[in-house]
């Protein structure tokens, strides 16, 4: 409780030594991580970190300062340095934060089946089980690897307008990474899945059944596969490739400060400009939404380091750029709310305008009924590789497990489909969006310097693209 008491004590502080407004973030992150490699326990990893971070407005400016040593004193200079900070910047043009009512709540994510209640023997043989029956398939994987990762949470968030928040995230990831030979020839794939909650992840997730599935896809796309047809025709892409295509052709062109040129010499531009808000960009079949409070989503919280409630966010909204994601900061200059967006790694970097779970929103479409439509394409159930320009425009996405689709009906394997296009063109192209909404693939989202990999989802509804150019 005394580290807690050191939070409220740097906010009254920072208004003592002439902050207009103060905020501090206590963390408290406890991680364990181990790899699996080839049915053999190749490192285990515990680690555990706890500090404040503190930022204020002075003067205009604005200053952020961090320190993971819990004493009065400590956290005392801590604030006097940020204020100094603060009040060094002398700015031209002052930084304001948009308006916020102040909130006190405490949320939590529940969990089935604790992570600090599971032996961490347990959980290596619940993945070297997944490894044996990989093993025990009827044809050669040269390489396996595995790494699974636990991190739990605890933050306590206090500003100067009133708002204590106290919140507990518990976070489960698994990534796997595969590798098949068959006849001389190899496929390989790499899948990251995630989970807010408990050690019930694994099964809620079937992630049995998905690894032994990938495994068999990758054999038969060998021992089958043909090469993918060139031309235009139809896509049908399946929820993990609508997702990466929602994360990068519309989540990161929509953060406000990409938007604002914030992140140009770091994480890239964006297409879109402060104009661009009613724009069209895909056809009106379209909704791509950043949503935090997806339940169990590796990136689920109530409240974002701000202390702003999360909500979900209409990124494009009938094919129409609809919102951008905001900040209190980018809001003011917008003229606009944040919209609970505001994210940090932990303690000692500041909270800067990130995705969280991000998504196609699903519709009615049944998959079947979508691929009963097409005369001659692709089905595109899952991607290998993508690759996307710093501004979010030019995008290209590769194949990992696909099929033919001949008169309606999904027939042979193909290999290696690539669809490279524009993003007006890629979301212009949807025709139909499916009902299956999947939301638990992850990723590292990567923006900011220093730099800061930050938990999100990727996924979203099946949908089905109109004579898209393949190779």
């Amino acid at each position: 409780m005394a580290d807690l008491d050191l939070v409220d004590f740097a906010v009254d502080y920072a208004r003592q030594k002439g902050a207009t407004y103060a905020e501090a973030r206590f963390e408290h992150q406890t991680n364990e991580d181990f790899i699996l490699k080839n049915s053999v326990l190749d490192a285990l990893y515990f680690g555990e970190d706890a500090g404040i971070g503190v930022r204020v407005l002075a003067n205009g400016g604005l200053g952020f300062g961090a320190t993971n040593s819990m004493t009065k004193g400590d956290v005392k200079a801590l604030v006097e340095d940020t204020v100094k900070i603060a009040k060094a910047a002398h700015r031209k043009d002052p930084i304001s934060f948009a308006p916020e009512k102040p909130v006190v709540t405490n949320w939590s994510v529940p969990q089935v089946k604790k992570l600090s209640d599971v032996p961490v023997e347990e959980k290596i043989e619940e993945i070297t089980h997944i490894d044996r029956e990989l093993k025990d398939l009827k044809f050669k994987i040269p390489a396996r690897y595995f790494q699974q990762s636990n991190k739990q949470i605890d933050k306590y968030f206090v500003n100067s307008e009133g708002s204590k928040i106290r919140s507990f995230s518990p976070r489960v990831r698994l990534f796997y990474f595969l590798t098949v030979a068959h006849n001389g020839n190899v496929e390989q794939t790499y899948q990251n899945y995630g989970w807010s909650g408990g050690w019930e992840a694994l099964n809620e997730l079937q992630m049995r059944r998905r690894v032994i599935d990938e495994a068999k896809s990758m054999e038969n796309s060998l021992e089958h596969g043909k090469k993918s047809p060139e031309g235009k025709m139809d896509l049908v892409a399946g929820p993990q490739v609508s997702g990466i295509a929602a994360h990068e052709s519309c989540g990161h062109p929509t953060e406000a400060d990409r938007v604002l040129g914030r992140e140009a010499a770091q994480a890239g531009k964006s297409f879109i400009t402060p104009a661009s808000i009613g724009q069209r960009v895909g056809s009106p079949v379209v909704n791509v939404c950043d949503d935090p409070t997806m339940e169990h989503g590796i990136a689920f919280y109530a409240y974002d380091d701000e202390g702003v409630k999360a909500r979900r966010r209409y990124l494009y909204k009938d094919g129409i750029i609809n919102e951008f994601l905001q900040n209190r900061e980018t809001a003011a200059i917008l003229g606009t709310r944040s919209n609970g967006s505001a994210r940090a790694t932990t303690y000692n970097v500041e909270a800067i305008v990130r995705m969280a779970n991000t998504f196609v929103e699903p519709k009615d479409w049944g998959l079947e009924e979508m691929i009963s439509g097409v005369k001659f394409g692709v089905y595109m159930k899952s991607f290998m590789e993508w690759n996307i320009d710093d501004k979010r425009f030019n995008g290209k996405y590769v194949g990992r497990e696909a099929y033919l689709i001949e008169n309606g009906e999904v027939t042979t394997p193909v290999r290696k489909t690539v669809i490279e296009l524009t993003t007006p063109t890629f979301w212009g192209a949807v025709d139909a969006v499916g009902k299956d909404l999947e939301i638990f693939h992850a990723g590292f989202c990567g923006k900011s310097d220093p730099g800061q990999a930050l938990d999100a989802a990727l996924g979203g509804a099946s949908m089905r693209l109109r004579n898209v150019y393949l190779r």
